[in-house]
């Protein structure tokens, strides 16, 4: 994203100031692929977290007792797999639905009123654009890569505080594997 002089990225600029953490009882989803990414990247930084990830309907990070990320550093308020953070992660405000109906991947952002980065990026319309393209890259990766019942799990998350923003179609192999082709 666009970084600024005293180097914290723009959305850290904005979030660092938050009083709601998003990384406390979000459970953002992982495919295999990423687990392997975040486990590799846990053995170079000489990290070692007993169980990294957990998993009820589908993977997600190991959270501790009252719901942070397991990756989330409480002293420094930064994830230590930024890098390699879930695609959810490197999405959010943005986030998606799926419509079994119309065989598209629907995307919505978070209102202000939970988010104020939400609010900051979307009054930036350049960064927003340049945002969205790369969460619609990093959603759209993940729900590739996810198994069906997993991928079914996750949209049956109610998400009211967010507005849609748009929609695209659904890949074929994604809605071949959803069995909606």
């Amino acid at each position: 994203m666009l970084e600024k002089d005293n180097g914290v990225t723009y959305s850290f600029d904005v979030c660092s100031h938050c009083a709601t953490i998003c990384c406390q009882d979000a459970k953002p989803p992982l495919s295999k692929k990423r687990k392997k990414t975040i486990k590799e990247n846990l053995a170079r930084q000489k990290i070692s977290i007993k169980e990294p990830f957990a998993k009820e309907s589908y993977y997600y990070p190991s959270v501790d007792e009252l719901l942070y990320c397991g990756f989330f550093n409480k002293k420094t308020g930064k994830c230590v797999v930024h890098s390699v953070k879930p695609e959810t992660c490197v999405a959010g405000p943005i986030t998606f639905d799926i419509n079994f109906y119309t065989k598209k991947i629907e995307w919505f952002l978070k209102k202000g009123e939970i988010c104020a980065y939400a609010a900051t990026l979307y009054a930036d319309k350049e960064a927003f654009k340049k945002h969205f393209k790369i969460a619609k890259k990093q959603i759209t990766q993940l729900v590739s890569e996810l198994d069906p019942e997993e991928l079914r799990a996750i949209v049956k998350i109610d998400e009211p505080q967010t507005f849609k923003i748009g929609e695209n179609d659904l890949p074929l192999k994604t809605q071949i594997k959803l069995k909606l082709k």
